[in-house]
């Protein structure tokens, strides 16, 4: 294990006060914070070597473009992939998976297939299948969630036929925390021939991931969600799947030769990276992978499986909240989802950011979850990091009997 109140150091932002408070941020599922390393590697580029990559053969645009593929490499090393090659930039995961969907999709679906996802997904990993399969005349099919928020792959064998093309899911829900079996899902799909999709925007942040261990075909993650700066994301994709794939996006950069009448197209993974990537961010993410890697990602795993154990246990000091999610912590993330009675998870969230702590409320980008699932309109949500500690917890806690007493008052005073 690390000493979590040195990591603290490595975040400047969390020294600050918010309504005269310490900064508690328990918001990290939505975007995590900054180490100053990584902050010092985007003022480095932009101060020494700020320059377009891949098209000078001056020196400031072959440091960026040394920057740029180091950056690619050290996170192809991060999840285990086979190549750099493997491995596209993009904006986020939300856009990690249109291109999926908008290239390899368009081209593969037709009349009659089939997409499996899931019920617990993000909007990110379900709108576009919608789209998609809409598109072809194919049908999307759901594996369902069991009573204790674990995913219920009973039906598994029925979902999965031969007119299965693809299975998308996510690796971590982040609502409920709750971590799949996606080695075991990914090889049921390959059992029938189709591909397999791993949403790890949640995941790859906070337990260690291995493309190759799990035989993914594809999977996207954010650099925002894992300490890296926001605009970045990637997308890994096999290279005999990858090869057979369109541009998604078509322009400069992406181009072996251009005539008035057609185009040809640049290498893997170039391809793929049409116009001016963002460098920086690249350069960002990749120092955010050096982070984490000198942490150690088994390390920081287990300092949020005891946080969240901690969490867990005192929120049943609050007889009114009800919290959502599996129990059973090895299959369980650092995002705790809950309710407070009749108080509605904005005015929980309003509360508590008076005292200083920062949580998320609402659908979380996982309407259908929320809404026809758990059958309620919103919930509030703590989610943790690697610089998270129980007296921040504490916070919480506190923060809620405040927010208990405060609308008991309230009700108190109505009647």
């Amino acid at each position: 294990m690390y000493d979590v109140s040195a990591v603290r150091n490595d975040f400047p932002i969390l020294s600050r006060q918010v309504n005269g408070k310490p900064l508690v941020y328990l918001d990290n599922a939505a975007t995590s914070q900054k180490p100053q390393s990584m902050i010092d590697a985007l003022v480095d580029y932009y101060s020494r070597y700020n320059s377009n990559v891949h098209r000078g053969v001056h020196t400031l645009s072959m440091e960026a473009t040394d920057a740029y593929e180091l950056a690619r490499q050290k996170i192809a090393t991060f999840i285990n992939a086979p190549s750099p090659d493997n491995l596209i930039f993009v904006r986020n995961t939300s856009e990690a998976i249109n291109l999926v969907a908008y290239s390899w999709a368009a081209a593969n679906l037709k009349k009659g297939d089939r997409v499996v996802s899931t019920e617990m997904e993000h909007h990110s990993n379900l709108v576009p299948w919608q789209h998609a399969v809409a598109e072809a005349g194919a049908e999307l099919k759901l594996m369902k969630m069991a009573e204790d928020y674990s995913l219920d792959l009973s039906e598994l064998d029925e979902l999965l036929t031969p007119q299965t093309k693809l299975v998308a899911f996510t690796q971590m829900s982040n609502v409920l925390g709750t971590i799949t079996p996606a080695k075991e899902i990914v090889a049921a799909a390959h059992r029938v021939g189709a591909l397999a999709l791993v949403d790890a925007a949640q995941s790859v942040p906070h337990i260690a991931v291995d493309v190759q261990d799990l035989d993914c075909d594809f999977l996207a993650f954010s650099g925002h969600k894992m300490a890296g700066p926001m605009g970045i994301g990637v997308l890994y994709v096999k290279s005999e799947v990858l090869e057979q794939m369109e541009p998604f996006l078509r322009g400069g950069e992406m181009v072996l030769e251009v005539t008035y009448e057609k185009a040809t197209w640049a290498d893997l993974p170039m391809k793929f990276e049409a116009g001016t990537p963002s460098v920086a961010d690249s350069i960002g993410l990749g120092a955010a992978v050096d982070y984490l890697t000198a942490l150690g990602m088994d390390n920081i795993r287990q300092h949020e499986v005891e946080l969240t154990t901690y969490a867990l246990e005192r929120f049943k000091e609050l007889e009114e909240v009800t919290t959502y999610g599996p129990t059973d912590m090895s299959i369980r993330g650092g995002v705790v989802s809950f309710t407070m009675g009749n108080v509605h998870p904005h005015d929980i969230g309003q509360v508590l950011d008076q005292a200083g702590v920062a949580i998320r409320t609402g659908h979380h980008c996982a309407m259908p979850l929320v809404r026809s699932r758990l059958h309620l309109p919103a919930t509030a949500r703590a989610s943790f990091y690697l610089y998270n500690t129980e007296a921040e917890v504490d916070a919480l806690i506190d923060g809620l009997k405040t927010t208990s007493r405060f609308f008991g008052d309230a009700s108190s005073r109505r009647s």
